[in-house]
C-alpha cells in the first residue's frame, strides 16, 4: 500500500472521530479534523499523479472515502438540525441511487467506467465548502451565517442536478450497450481456428 491510499485509509479513520467531536459539541475540533481530512484528499491526489502512485485500489478508495466523510456529517449535522432534512435526504439519495445504478450494471454485466462529470465536481466542492462552513460557525462564529443559506440551496440545486445527470449517462449507457451477436461469436472462433490450422501446417 502506497503514500496516497495510506492517506485515503487515514480519512477513513478520521470520520468516526469527527462524527464523535461533532455529537459531543466539540465543533472547534470537529472543524479542525474536518479540514485535515480535506487536506489529505487533496495531497493523496496530487502524489498519486505527479509520482506514478494511481492503483485500482486507489481508484474506489478515494471516492469511497469521500462519500462516507460526507455522507456521514451530513447526516450528523441533519440530525441536530445544523442541516435542513432535505437537504440532507438529497445528499444520501444521490449516492444511493449512484452506487444502485452501477451495481446494478455490474450485476447485468452492462458495468459503465466511473467518470466524474462536471457538474458532480461542482457539486462535491459545494459539499465539502458547506460543511467546513457550518462546522466553522458552529465551532468559531466567524460570522459566516449569513451565507450559509445560499449554500445551503446552491448545494441541494447541484445535487439534484448531479443525481440527474448521471442518471441520464447511466440510462444511454444501458440503453446502447450491445450484447456480442452469436453469430459473430462463431465467425470469430472459426476465423481463429482456420488461423491456427495454417499456422500448423506451415513447414520453414
Amino acid at each position: 500500500m502506497n503514500i496516497p491510499n495510506l492517506l485515503t485509509v487515514f480519512r477513513i479513520f478520521l470520520v468516526p472521530v469527527i462524527i464523535w467531536l461533532i455529537i459531543d459539541g466539540e465543533m472547534q475540533f470537529a472543524f479542525i479534523c474536518f479540514l485535515c481530512a480535506g487536506i489529505t484528499d487533496a495531497l493523496d491526489g496530487y502524489l498519486a499523479k505527479n509520482f506514478g502512485w494511481q492503483t485500482v485500489l486507489g481508484a474506489y478508495l478515494d471516492p469511497i472515502a469521500d462519500k462516507v466523510l460526507l455522507v456521514s456529517i451530513y447526516v450528523v449535522l441533519g440530525l441536530f438540525s445544523h442541516l435542513p432534512v432535505w437537504l440532507v435526504i438529497a445528499v444520501v439519495s444521490r449516492d444511493i441511487l449512484i452506487i444502485g445504478a452501477f451495481v446494478l450494471s455490474w450485476m447485468l454485466n452492462r458495468a459503465v467506467a466511473v467518470q466524474p462529470l462536471l457538474v458532480s465536481k461542482a457539486n462535491t466542492a459545494c459539499q465539502i465548502l458547506l460543511a467546513a462552513m457550518v462546522l466553522a460557525e458552529l465551532g468559531f462564529s466567524p460570522g459566516l451565517q449569513p451565507l450559509i443559506p445560499f449554500m445551503i440551496w446552491t448545494t441541494g440545486v447541484l445535487t439534484i442536478l448531479s443525481a440527474a445527470a448521471y442518471l441520464v449517462v447511466w440510462l444511454q449507457h444501458m440503453a446502447s450497450y450491445e450484447e456480442p451477436s452469436p453469430v459473430r461469436e462463431r465467425t470469430y472462433a472459426k476465423t481463429r481456428r482456420r488461423g491456427r490450422g495454417k499456422a500448423g501446417t506451415a513447414q520453414p
